[in-house]
């Protein structure tokens, strides 16, 4: 097994290090750094839902993506541009939204809206998969302090759920891809997976070569490995709020 330029073996996520509880305003909030890729991650807690919800008795979870100018080398316009986001980042604050959706029960949050909003401070590839894995814990954050304030009729989180890249390079399949990796990978996989080992949702591109069957049951194993690394720093720093639901089968 090679050893990549980072210094990685090929089946070695980066460093990832959660803060719960950085901004005091929100409701829930995680600054997640996955090896030098900073997002900040809040959700924020709503006391309505949209119009085709009203009257449904379920809520509504949405989130908003942004990277700021100088997350990456060089400055980048800012991500809404005459009040709308860019095409890639509608693309990413859709996937994590649909993501955190698939894990929560929404009946049991009421008529409320959650918005989860993921902010790039820098980047260094992977951002998307940190904002979910980053988001997730602000979620939880958030359903743990309307938990405290008695307004929910049981617990929302259905599973946990983390998501990590894994690509192809030089006919090798590695895991957690920085930006370098990145940008040379010949096939590049994003995976959101949960803690039962259930996939949300799997994103792939070839470049270049497209991958084997073999090669991506491959990719496939060394994301389930990764995105089972990031579900275990997550229940570090979420403890008791996650227990009751990695508990159950």
């Amino acid at each position: 097994m090679s050893v990549r330029a980072s210094g990685r073996r090929a089946d070695e996520p980066r460093a990832v290090e959660l803060q719960i509880d950085v901004n005091r305003h929100a409701e829930g909030s995680c600054l997640i750094r996955v090896g030098q890729t900073e997002v900040l991650c809040t959700a924020s807690i709503e006391e309505r839902v949209p119009p085709w919800l009203v009257g449904r008795g379920e809520g509504w979870l949405t989130a908003e993506y942004g990277m700021l100018p100088r997350a990456t080398g060089q400055r980048s316009v800012r991500d809404r541009v005459g009040g709308r986001p860019n095409g890639r980042a509608l693309e990413i604050q859709r996937l994590i939204g649909r993501s955190l959706r698939a894990v929560v029960d929404r009946k049991v949050f009421g008529d409320r809206t959650i918005w989860v909003d993921c902010d790039v401070l820098q980047a260094d590839g992977g951002t998307r998969c940190a904002a979910i894995t980053g988001g997730f814990v602000a979620m939880a954050c958030a359903f743990k302090h309307l938990e405290r304030a008695r307004k929910l009729t049981g617990y929302p989180l259905l599973d946990v759920e983390a998501a990590i890249s894994v690509g192809l390079m030089a006919g090798e399949i590695l895991l957690d891809l920085d930006y370098e990796e990145d940008a040379a990978a010949e096939v590049d996989v994003n995976v959101v997976r949960t803690g039962r080992g259930r996939y949300v949702e799997i994103q792939g591109t070839a470049e270049e070569t497209p991958l084997t069957r073999e090669q991506l049951m491959a990719a496939l194993e060394l994301a389930d490995r990764g995105t089972d690394f990031l579900i275990e720093r997550q229940r570090d720093v979420l403890g008791e709020r996650l227990d009751r639901i990695l508990r159950t089968d």
